[in-house]
């Protein structure tokens, strides 16, 4: 099947399919950069001692790893407007593969918390910094650098959920092969085009994965 790929029709598409990639790095990016911020938070509030504002953190990561991406896309796609909230589909989308990552980096920042021997709590808490001092100065610095390589996998399905996003019209690299496959009903030349980018994607991403994991390794020694 692939003997017979069209390879001047996906040269054709070129220029589509680059402003997809980037389009699909720039919504990774910054999805993973609002996930990040939000995971921080929510694993800060789901591990207070302040009962209701534990009940908050928890409650966030457990409806969001409950529910799919789609689900959740579509709610903010048809139930902004509703509200009298109006954003572009491209605004939409970051925001949906925020939340959805930003509990699952949550659940990972707070597996490196757990890691952190518990004397290093008592000596900050000893030396009197407070809640929000010890969780900045001392526990995230420590509990980041674990989690590094969790972190770029967690990275790594965020591009793949981007895909998604062609389901709202967001011009990423899906929707381009969409658009190959009914221009010229050649669905194969769409959905081959849409693979190559985001093989490219998971492979810097997991070249660098593994850089992070050599690099760990030689200074553990």
């Amino acid at each position: 099947m692939l003997g017979n790929l069209n390879i001047r029709v996906i040269s054709e598409y070129l220029p589509d399919l680059w402003e997809g990639f980037l389009n699909t790095l720039m919504l990774s990016a910054a999805g993973f950069t609002g996930a990040f911020i939000i995971g921080i938070i929510a694993c800060g509030l789901s591990i207070q001692p302040v009962r209701w504002l534990r009940g908050v953190g928890v409650a966030y990561i457990d409806l969001i790893r409950s529910t799919p991406l789609l689900a959740q896309l579509y709610f903010l796609y048809f139930g902004l407007p509703r509200l009298g909230v109006l954003l572009p589909e491209f605004t939409i989308g970051i925001i949906a593969l925020a939340l959805n990552s930003g509990a699952y980096i949550a659940e990972i920042i707070r597996s490196g918390i757990l890691s952190i021997p518990r004397g290093q709590f008592e000596a900050a808490l000893s030396s009197g910094f407070t809640y929000v001092q010890r969780m900045r100065l001392i526990v995230l610095p420590q509990a980041i650098r674990p989690t590094i390589s969790p972190l770029i996998g967690q990275a790594i399905v965020l591009v793949k959920d981007s895909s998604l996003l062609s389901l709202i019209s967001v011009v990423e690299l899906t929707r381009v092969g969409q658009k190959i496959a009914l221009d010229r009903f050649m669905p194969v030349e769409g959905l081959v085009a849409t693979a190559v980018g985001f093989l490219v994607i998971y492979y810097l991403l997991k070249a660098l994965a593994a850089s992070w994991s050599h690099f760990n390794r030689t200074n553990s020694q």
